[in-house]
């Protein structure tokens, strides 16, 4: 029985179940990927270790999942998608297992390895599965719960796990978020129909898109506005602690805030990149600038942190969607090539992000960092504006 037949025979609302499980798996993907920045100064003071090696928990899994973006989806283009994603979510749970129980910092660095793998696999197949699971009039619908879960699980994921490491510790935290991944596989297996290989994607395809201009456009916008991010909000925790003097239980209600201000965020976002793209992907760089460059002399105090810190959620709400939108449109004819190489640019500057943030942080401030990372920013809008012919 074909795909399409088969989609035929079963009830749009399992589709649409397997659509949300789709949805949770990416989400508790991105959420043990950003875990650590909550947790940072927890982590780093269980292993003896500095604010900025323990940054290295969130630049490994990205160096692992810009790598294995296009390696798993390449190699195992022929194999059914039903059975990698729900490999790639069993090893997710090994993964934050394993960071549960780590008795060393070298353990809990190989348990972001295989964060870092299953972010590559099941990101870059899972998110282009919408055209064969619903009809097509609702491929777009879909496809955006589908990338909700980007937004929400950066938005989210870091409050929540923030609150329940304060409550019972940063190890309660990744239980919890293992015991996600093993939901979310049962998830797939009861609700995802066999899904054969269909429209395979080749390395011709994906180095024709890296060679069209839209796609430079849209790595060079990417690159900067994520490495500006990523250097800087990796080590908010130790400044809302350091320098704003907050307690743990306040920097877990500041990111919260952030995480609301976030939603919104991405919703203004998706509005507007049907048919302003690229002003709402400048827009939301301005935005991540003004903040991060204003934090070392208003964020000393509790309102001005809150305020600076909605108004960067808000802004960081809307770059993964902007950021894959740009992709998207620089390839509409090869969508599963256009996720692979937005989720290995991502990544690969996430990493470098966070790894940069924490050298500045070593050897300088984490108000050092937030001034880098706002003029980063702002790099980012003016390369936008000299684009945008």
């Amino acid at each position: 029985m074909s795909t399409a037949t088969l989609a035929r025979t079963r009830s749009p609302l399992i589709d649409w179940l397997a659509i949300t499980a789709l949805m949770l798996g990416i989400f508790a993907i991105v959420t043990s990927e950003i875990l650590p920045i909550g947790l940072l100064t927890a982590i780093g003071a269980d292993f003896g270790i500095s604010d900025g090696t323990t940054g290295l928990t969130m630049s490994l899994p990205g160096i692992v999942a810009a790598v294995a973006a296009p390696v798993v989806t390449l190699t195992t283009a022929r194999l059914d998608r039903r059975m990698m994603l729900c490999v790639l979510m069993a090893v997710l749970a090994v993964a934050d297992v394993l960071a549960a129980t780590a008795t060393s910092y070298w353990v809990m660095l190989a348990s972001r390895v295989l964060v870092g793998l299953t972010i590559g696999g099941f990101w870059s197949i899972g998110a282009g599965l919408a055209g064969r699971l619903v009809p097509p009039h609702a491929v777009g619908t879909a496809t955006a719960v589908i990338f909700s879960a980007v937004p929400l699980g950066s938005v989210l994921g870091v409050p929540a796990g923030t609150f329940i490491g304060d409550l019972a510790g940063w190890r309660t935290a990744f239980w919890v978020l293992a015991a996600l991944a093993v939901v979310v596989l049962v998830a797939l297996l009861v609700l995802l129909p066999p899904l054969p290989a269909h429209q395979v994607t080749s390395l011709r395809v994906l180095l024709d898109l890296l060679r069209s201009r839209g796609a430079a456009v849209a790595l060079v916008a990417t690159f900067l506005i994520v490495l500006a991010h990523f250097g800087t909000y990796t080590y908010v925790t130790p400044f809302l602690q350091d320098v704003t003097g907050l307690a743990p239980a306040a920097v877990s209600a500041v990111l919260l805030a952030y995480g609301v201000a976030g939603i919104a965020g991405n919703f203004l976002a998706g509005k507007a990149t049907a048919t302003r793209l690229r002003a709402a992907y400048a827009t939301a760089g301005a935005l991540i600038a003004a903040a991060t460059l204003l934090l070392p002399s208003i964020g000393g105090t509790a309102v001005g942190a809150v305020v600076l810190l909605m108004v960067w959620g808000v802004a960081y709400g809307g770059v993964p969607v902007c950021s894959q939108a740009s992709f998207m449109t620089a390839a509409p004819h090869a969508p599963e090539a256009a996720t692979v190489v937005f989720t290995s640019a991502f990544q690969a500057t996430f990493a470098l992000g966070a790894f940069l943030g924490g050298r500045v942080v070593d050897a300088f401030s984490v108000s050092a960092v937030m001034v880098c990372g706002g003029l980063v920013a702002l790099l980012m809008v003016v390369a936008l504006w000299a684009l945008r012919r």
